[in-house]
């Protein structure tokens, strides 16, 4: 019997909310209300492109050209984005994941990460999709140090929210007090700077225009709740995507080289444990102990 390239979907919905969720990955394929998207998709036989939806573990975003020490070793990762030399967005968004729960609104899928050169730590993880009719998605990653020693750990998620327009003609609501330079590779240049008076200062609703953002933020100012939370509106649409304080950090992507079909049409929205590097930086890195346990949360809702 065939497959598809991104293997199973599990299929979850509450309300007007419905989820597909990958075995490839365990990537968010695909999240709709009332039938209309809230993030970019794709096909199920085809590979996630701009990394849609996928999770970023055990590291998000980028690490110099993919070297990094760790109690007085020193490692170096496949560059798997090699134009820039760079390390990006972890080892398991290729990796099959294994259901462990299922019901109509709700799927939670695991995987184990065994040792490779680059990154030779034993590491589960768990990640919980869950759809509720008023609140809408809600995802968990539990990541537990199922080694012998303590490894380096940080995670992040990317989803790109969309209200079906241009991102051109949309409005934008960003959390970030501060965000981070970056060289011609991405890396980091220096420490973060205050938004005040510069052009990714979007802390109150404005037209994005043509602006082109592919920038980390922290400094993230959130409500009473503990949540930071990016709006998204346009055409009589809103779209509210949270992240929780187990991420201090936001990558704010304007899906400018992305395929042509999706193109500025989202707004890539990756929550962070640790800003871009923080493997060689150590900024933001978890240490995990034998054992010991990370989680976080994110979700996505009609704003």
């Amino acid at each position: 019997m065939a497959d598809f390239v991104t293997g199973e979907q599990y299929e979850i919905g509450a309300g007007p909310y419905h989820a597909v969720i990958t075995e490839a990955g365990a990537g968010l394929r695909e999240l709709t209300y009332e039938g209309e998207h809230l993030i970019l998709t794709y096909g199920p036989d085809e590979l996630a492109p701009a990394a849609f939806g996928q999770l970023l573990i055990p590291w998000p975003n980028r690490v110099d050209r993919g070297r990094y020490e760790f109690d007085g070793h020193r490692y170096q990762l496949d560059l798997s984005e090699p134009e820039l030399e760079n390390a990006i967005h972890g080892l398991m968004r290729w990796a099959t994941w294994t259901p462990q729960e299922q019901s109509s609104d709700a799927v939670a899928l695991s995987c184990a990460l065994h040792g490779s050169n680059g990154y030779p730590f034993r590491l589960d993880v768990r990640v919980e999709y869950r759809l509720d009719a008023a609140t809408g998605l809600s995802v968990t990653v539990i990541a537990s140090n199922a080694g012998t020693r303590a490894l380096p750990y940080a995670h992040g998620m990317h989803p790109y929210i969309t209200v079906g327009q241009p991102l051109d003609s949309c409005m934008v609501q960003l959390p970030g007090a501060l965000y981070q330079p970056v060289d011609d590779r991405m890396i980091p240049l220096g420490p973060p700077k205050d938004v005040a008076g510069s052009e990714y200062d979007l802390r109150e609703p404005r037209l994005l225009g043509e602006q082109e953002i592919d920038i980390a933020f922290t400094g993230l100012e959130r409500g009473a709740d503990g949540m930071a939370r990016v709006r998204l509106s346009g055409g009589g649409r809103s779209t509210a995507f949270w992240l929780d304080q187990a991420h201090p950090w936001l990558e704010v992507y304007t899906a400018d080289q992305v395929p042509e079909a999706s193109r500025r049409r989202g707004l890539g929205c990756e929550p962070m444990t640790g800003p871009p590097n923080a493997l060689a930086s150590g900024i933001d890195l978890i240490r995990l102990e034998p054992g010991a346990e990370y989680r976080g949360s994110w979700g996505i809702a009609v704003g």
